[in-house]
């Protein structure tokens, strides 16, 4: 069984009023390269830095080797970071930056006196040990022969393994890496994947890593964990989170995808795209599904040999493969193949049933808490929006001093009702004019499913989430009102207890 070297249980992290991490929990096992993979904010390095000790969690523990450092200063813990800007000293060479550690390091050696009694001393190392030290390092990054190298003359790739060689030459126990290969070109970046996962595989110990490219994370890691929005989405092997996504955001995320709305059939039998196609994932009868199927998994043929047809609208070539795409009635669908096709050609498609992955959505309506206000409104999500209140109430009206009448004639008093609002995913619009909606947010996710975009829309102060269903393309970060056609909002009581005049 492997040994757990790091284990986060339960961790949340708050910077002021902030949530960055939300309960996250998962272990590292002993000599694993494992790599945290996610956009921008979404707190894969707040992680690494409560991992070294630069952050604290709120709350929740970090455990190492089975025993909690939580609130271990970083110098304690046997871990060193690799950042994605070097932060190498210009004024020392090669060996100098690497070597500085070492200088400052103090070694328990252990003693004889002449009536034979041992004793233990702090030393520093000794010249010799150290220039076996950084030798060995420099050994490991391919650097031998650079001690006497100025920073300045050293190119990118190299500087970056200098720092390297600088955090191993402590041999800790763990390597952080954050993004550590950002600051490089394409081409450096792709050979410096390779020489990591090589160094890895020499030194033996644990690498954790940071990085939001999923080809860095695919072609590395042992483990991946894919995080969003503080929250762990899945923890798998590449080829796991590859082939078998467990949402929508993973599926768009890692590599390229055909996400789609579908419905479970028969047994293992999906509808999409208006066809009926066999699968391996078993679901309950008519329950709804995202469908996802990778642009290599689809085979082109002839159209009468197709299960879909469609026509080529777009082909474009990409080094080792082309990327076509197909309108299939209302449908959009890529493929990827070593094969061109023509624009407005004709085409069959073919999908096996290992290359279809059903996953249950995690999105079927929005709901929210609201409080129904004076004007018979109700607020939500950092805004108010019209609504039809009798429908708290069956048979009830509004009277002309805009009270409640139930069916048996009370009159209520519905300000500051606590109510459960929910909206379908086809029952939002979104607007440019912030003067438009009942609230405004940011859109924060576009994942395009086949004839339709999912838009996640979040509010600025309280960090609601809309998400819904539209043909419009819009792109991240714009700024939008949210508007909700008043028939559209169903509102259920939270309490029974009722303000009655």
């Amino acid at each position: 069984m492997a040994e757990h070297i790091i284990e986060l249980q339960n961790v949340t992290k708050y910077y002021d009023d902030n949530l960055v991490i939300d309960d996250v929990s998962f272990y590292v096992n002993k000599g694993e390269f494992i790599t945290f993979l996610g956009p921008s904010g979404c707190g894969k390095t707040t992680t690494l830095r409560m991992i070294a000790g630069f952050d604290l969690p709120t709350s929740g523990k970090i455990l190492l080797n089975g025993k909690d450092i939580s609130l271990l200063p970083p110098n304690k813990r046997p871990v060193n970071t690799v950042f994605q800007r070097y932060a190498l000293f210009p004024h020392f060479n090669v060996f100098e930056n690497i070597a500085y550690g070492l200088k400052c390091k103090k070694v328990v050696n252990t003693y004889e006196n002449e009536q034979g009694e041992r004793y233990q001393k702090k030393e520093k190392l000794s010249k010799k040990e150290i220039a076996e030290k950084v030798g060995r390092a420099l050994s490991i990054v391919d650097l031998e022969g650079f001690e006497k190298r100025s920073i300045s003359t050293l190119s990118g790739g190299q500087q970056q393994r200098v720092a390297i060689a600088r955090a191993i030459v402590n041999e800790p126990e763990i390597l952080l890496l954050d993004e550590p290969l950002g600051a490089l070109d394409l081409k450096m970046r792709k050979e410096m994947q390779i020489e990591l996962k090589e160094m890895h595989r020499r030194l033996g110990i644990t690498f954790i890593y940071v990085t939001h490219d999923q080809e860095e994370a695919l072609t590395m890691s042992d483990t991946i964990v894919v995080m969003a929005d503080g929250v762990v989405q899945q923890i798998g092997t590449p080829a796991k989170i590859y082939n078998e996504p467990s949402n929508t955001f993973v599926a768009d995320f890692i590599g390229e995808s055909n996400i789609m709305n579908g419905t479970v059939v028969g047994d293992k039998k999906v509808k999409f795209c208006g066809k009926t196609f066999d699968c391996l994932d078993e679901f309950g009868l008519n329950e709804p599904v995202d469908v996802v199927v990778r642009p290599e998994d689809i085979q082109m043929c002839a159209p009468e040999d197709g299960k879909l047809t469609g026509e080529v609208i777009s082909v474009v070539f990409k080094g080792i493969h082309y990327e076509i795409t197909a309108q299939v009635g209302k449908f959009e669908l890529v493929i990827n193949s070593t094969a061109s096709r023509n624009v407005g050609e004709k085409i069959g498609m073919n999908i096996a049933p290992d290359g279809i992955h059903l996953m249950k959505p995690k999105y079927t309506t929005n709901v929210f808490d609201g409080v129904i206000t004076k004007h018979n409104t109700v607020r939500f999500a950092d805004g108010e929006f019209a609504c039809d209140v009798t429908q708290l109430y069956p048979g009830s009206h509004i009277d002309d001093e805009e009270y409640l009448i139930t069916a048996a004639g009370e009159k209520i008093d519905l300000t500051d009702t606590e109510v459960k609002v929910e909206v379908g995913l086809h029952d939002i619009e979104i607007s440019d004019d912030a003067e438009a909606g009942g609230t405004t947010g940011h859109i924060i996710s576009i994942i395009y499913k086949g004839d339709h975009y999912r838009l996640i829309v979040r509010t600025d102060e309280s960090e609601e989430d809309f998400v819904f269903a539209t043909d419009d393309l819009w792109n991240e970060n714009d700024f939008v009102s949210v508007m909700i056609p008043k028939d559209k909002i169903k509102l259920s009581l939270k309490h029974v207890e009722e303000k009655k005049r």
